[in-house]
């Protein structure tokens, strides 16, 4: 991992972010149009102050895409923080020009860019006050050999995961809801999760589930359709969840 991730000590476990300071993050007048349109939808105000994000911290950015949440946390843990946006190669192609446009010119100094593969994080021990994944989370459980994407080697990735968080660290995820009961093999069809497997990935992993919002249920979704079709894009039943690292 390229070197950078530092930073200055953890703010209190029991911190939460205030409202006013994820609003200013969402009012910064660097943002980029498109991001704002998104805004809405996605309540990421509300998502960044239930994770309890706060100025100062070291966050790790898990499959960052496009970035939009990386720019967030960009301006809420300030120039004393620091954001590493993660991607793997097949999260790049995805996101296309979205992530050279957001970090051209180095408009984000304060993000990190770590591009590694599923089983190749190389975290370094105890580095970061908080661990974000947007609707990413369901796929540890996907596979496609054709793009690049490996089998993730899920116990070892979420050891690694939880070895590089400091103690009180929050992890923090928000992803598609499946159906109760789906097999996590939906993962990689439908490209959502059962909450419940969530929980007891993180639970075996060491991981202790502190809070759960409802701030992005939708109640109309079925959960029968991929979330890329256009009649639910944007629109799933997604879950948010808080954990934390025992200290």
């Amino acid at each position: 991992m390229a070197n950078g991730a530092m930073g200055s000590s953890r703010p209190s476990s029991s911190a939460i972010a205030q409202p006013a300071a994820a609003d200013a993050a969402l009012k910064n007048p660097q943002r980029r149009p498109a991001d704002r349109t998104q805004d809405d939808r996605r309540k990421a105000a509300a998502v960044l102050e239930f994770f309890g994000i706060q100025p100062g911290m070291v966050v790790l950015d898990l499959y960052s895409g496009g970035g939009y949440y990386s720019e967030l946390l960009s301006y809420l843990v300030g120039p004393e923080g620091r954001v590493v946006a993660h991607n793997n190669t097949p999260y790049l192609s995805f996101a296309g020009t979205e992530v050279a446009e957001r970090y051209r010119g180095g408009r984000l100094p304060n993000v990190e860019q770590l591009i590694a593969g599923n089983n190749e994080l190389d975290l370094p021990v105890q580095r970061f006050d908080a661990v974000v994944m947007i609707k990413a989370y369901h796929d540890v459980y996907f596979v496609d050999e054709e793009i690049g994407w490996a089998r993730i080697d899920r116990p070892e990735f979420l050891r690694e995961v939880f070895e590089a968080m400091k103690p009180g660290a929050v992890l923090g995820i928000v992803d598609h809801a499946a159906a109760p009961g789906a097999a996590a093999e939906t993962g990689g069809t439908l490209h959502r999760i059962d909450p419940e497997i969530i929980k007891s990935d993180m639970k075996a992993a060491g991981f202790v589930l502190e809070a759960q919002s409802d701030i992005l249920r939708n109640p109309q979704d079925d959960y029968s359709t991929r979330v890329f079709d256009d009649s639910v894009r944007d629109r799933t039943d997604r879950v948010v969840m808080r954990f934390r690292k025992p200290l």
